[in-house]
């Protein structure tokens, strides 16, 4: 079953003891000890790396173009506590912030965010569109979305098939894709058992499976990467892998910049109610080599995020530019 020791020590995901370890250690440390290190920091990102591809991501997750005047009741990036936040959020929010003044206020909106706020926000995730401009995103929540996987195993050894298992809950298209294909032939689709364990209850009232580790996935040829409250949280590790991403084009997304992958080219794409999924999949079984240059090609997209130090070196710009327009 999926709350066995087995599963949680060979689940796949990033360990959250660590993780909270490491988080805990910084958090401890005096935010005057970044605030005088952050020039240095910004100094060696401008040195060590390719400025236009800096300067790119930076301006896709903060769009903003001109100074704002926040609201009066905006808090100060020293108001944040753990206390009334999640402790994921809070953690990976602080560790960009504390590089900067205590007094230099700010909005953030912790959690699954898909609407625009009124004003220029911290989020993790917000709607692709033309006009999210005061959806500032910043890698947050990590230890849950930033995983990746080594798979060796070639995509012809793979089993034929799509798979996909999650949560339903109350989102229409994986209600709408479990309901239509859990127990085709070729499908293996079916909703797991809610966070608890088996005592837990499940509020869609669905029937329900024991999870899979990440690992167990990557059998499967096809691996479906359907959106939930926000963004498909599987995306990043499926991408690092041989198996190729299913999904409809996204509508949302996050750090990971999901509206810049491009359909059949980091992923294979369906149309949104399914109904050519089996038509897509027997193309690429046909075609291998296509399918290989998918994975290359996500594999590729995954690699950009892989390097920690350039990762916090963008969110510090993300911040800087932030701050700078809301703050002047």
């Amino acid at each position: 079953m999926d709350t066995s020791l087995h599963y949680l020590l060979h689940s796949g995901k990033n360990s959250k003891l660590l993780y909270y370890l490491r988080a805990v250690l910084s958090d401890i440390m005096p935010d005057g000890c970044f605030r005088a290190r952050l020039q240095h920091e910004l100094e060696h990102g401008r040195k060590a790396y390719d400025e236009a591809y800096i300067e790119d991501r930076v301006n896709y997750y903060c769009r903003l173009a001109a100074p704002v005047v926040l609201g009066d009741d905006a808090p100060m990036l020293g108001d944040l506590d753990k206390k009334g936040n999640s402790s994921t959020y809070y953690y990976d929010s602080r560790e960009i912030v504390k590089w900067f003044p205590h007094a230099m206020r700010w909005r953030y909106l912790f959690g699954d965010v898909r609407d625009i706020p009124a004003e220029p926000t911290i989020v993790k995730s917000r709607d692709i569109c033309p006009d999210n401009g005061n959806a500032v995103l910043l890698k947050l929540d990590k230890c849950r979305h930033f995983v990746y996987l080594k798979d060796k195993t070639d995509f012809r050894q793979k089993r034929d098939m799509a798979i996909f298992r999650g949560q339903v809950g109350t989102r229409e298209n994986r209600i709408r894709f479990v309901g239509q294909w859990a127990g085709h032939p070729r499908i293996d689709a079916a909703n797991t058992l809610a966070k608890g364990g088996l005592f837990a209850t499940n509020p869609d009232g669905n029937a329900t499976v024991p999870r899979l580790s990440l690992y167990d996935h990557l059998q499967y040829k096809y691996i479906m990467a359907l959106e939930g409250n926000d963004v498909a949280s599987n995306l990043k590790w499926v991408m690092s892998s041989r198996s190729l991403a299913v999904m409809p084009r996204p509508t949302c997304e996050t750090w990971f910049m999901e509206g810049r992958l491009i359909p059949n080219v980091h992923y294979v794409e369906v149309r949104d109610d399914f109904a050519d999924l089996i038509e897509r999949m027997d193309h690429y079984t046909a075609h291998p080599d296509e399918a290989d240059r998918i994975a290359d090609a996500a594999n590729a997209f995954v690699a950009q995020f892989r390097d920690e130090r350039r990762e916090r070196y963008i969110a510090l710009r993300v911040m800087e530019k932030y701050l700078s327009l809301c703050n002047s």
